[in-house]
């Protein structure tokens, strides 16, 4: 996995090097250097601080994904940049035509508001719009979020560079057969959207390399769901992955839980933190990791740092969940190290 980028460091390197050359080249004091020390931080601090930087979410705001990136996006940039925050809404309005009217709104809102930099978040902000709008443009781009690969966009562009989102896949599998005694099939349930596709496709393909057969299952309402999770408890397989519910719109958390709680007999395992109520163990990505990278790397490229300097990186940090209630239910015993080391739900 690539090194992540620390553009933060690189730019108070910078700094120091600057009052370095110049404390060398007047033959300065340490008084005066101290001083015009203070004042270069403080030039560089409110240059970035009246700089706006615009972060464009491909979903709505409230879907959870969203929000941990925008988080991180706030941590960083707080006194630093002016935030502002623009949603597409493409995860609850689905198809094409949705996808380039949103695009052509958000673009639209860029070329009224100014913004200094934009940070684009998830697969349809670089497709619908930056691929096709700013590609090579002036305006600078950090996007984050992208599942697994850049190729379909085309990435890196000479204004544009990011962070990959990439699923724990192969961690995951090792910690499910770490817990079962045999590991041949299993199912994958989640929302009939086009991400969980492009997932399922990896898990797929990586899991049977491992002699793993993964059927995938897609589902577009509640009912569905629940309908499908009883039907693979019945099932000849070792273990369900619910990867995610988003684009369910009609999903209830408590029929959710309600339906865990009585059915749950078959390990299942995640990558998202906010499906624990319904699942036994979970490794998940963190969005805030994501935001936080694509916010240091714009102030980075707003002290002067051009994007296509800055390698594309991938995510490479992970959280580990467990569900006690639903283990017990099942009977399902983890190693004592995930226990050890995991988030305790569902108690």
């Amino acid at each position: 996995m690539p090194m992540l980028h620390d553009p933060s460091k690189k730019r108070h390197l910078l700094i120091l090097d600057t009052i370095n050359s110049i404390r060398k080249f007047f033959s300065l004091k340490t008084t005066t250097c101290y001083i015009l020390c203070l004042f270069i931080v403080m030039f560089t601090q409110s240059t970035n601080a009246s700089s706006t930087c615009l972060y464009i979410a491909s979903y709505h705001q409230g879907y959870e994904w969203n929000d941990g990136i925008a988080r991180g996006v706030d941590n960083v940039l707080a006194g630093k940049c002016k935030v502002d925050k623009y949603f597409m809404d493409t995860k609850r309005n689905k198809g094409e035509a949705y996808y380039k009217k949103s695009a052509l709104e958000a673009r639209a809102y860029i070329e009224k508001t100014k913004p200094d930099i934009v940070i684009v978040s998830d697969d349809n902000a670089s497709k619908y719009l930056v691929m096709p709008f700013y590609k090579d443009a002036a305006l600078p781009f950090v996007f984050c979020g992208i599942n697994w690969t850049v190729e379909p966009y085309g990435y890196p562009y000479k204004n544009a560079t990011g962070m990959i989102e990439v699923a724990p896949i192969r961690p995951l599998l090792k910690e499910i057969n770490n817990v079962l005694t045999s590991t041949s099939s299993g199912i994958y349930l989640s929302a009939d959207v086009l991400t969980e596709h492009k997932d399922y496709e990896r898990y797929r393909k990586i899991y049977e390399r491992e002699g793993i057969t993964l059927k995938g299952v897609f589902v577009k309402s509640m009912a569905e769901w629940k309908k499908e999770f009883i039907a693979a408890q019945s099932t000849n397989i070792d273990f369900i992955i619910l990867n995610n519910n988003s684009g369910i719109n009609d999903w209830s958390e408590q029929q959710g839980r309600d339906t865990a709680q009585e059915y749950s007999t078959v390990f299942s395992v995640t990558n998202y933190d906010w499906m624990m109520p319904y699942t036994m163990f979970a490794m998940t990505k963190l969005p805030e990791e994501q935001g936080e990278w694509a916010a240091a790397v714009a102030l980075d490229i707003l002290d002067g740092a051009t994007p296509d300097s800055i390698p594309i990186v991938a995510n490479r940090r992970w959280n580990i969940f467990v569900n006690t209630q639903l283990l017990d239910k099942a009977d399902i015993k983890l190693p004592p190290h995930l226990i050890h080391k995991a988030i305790k739900t569902g108690m």
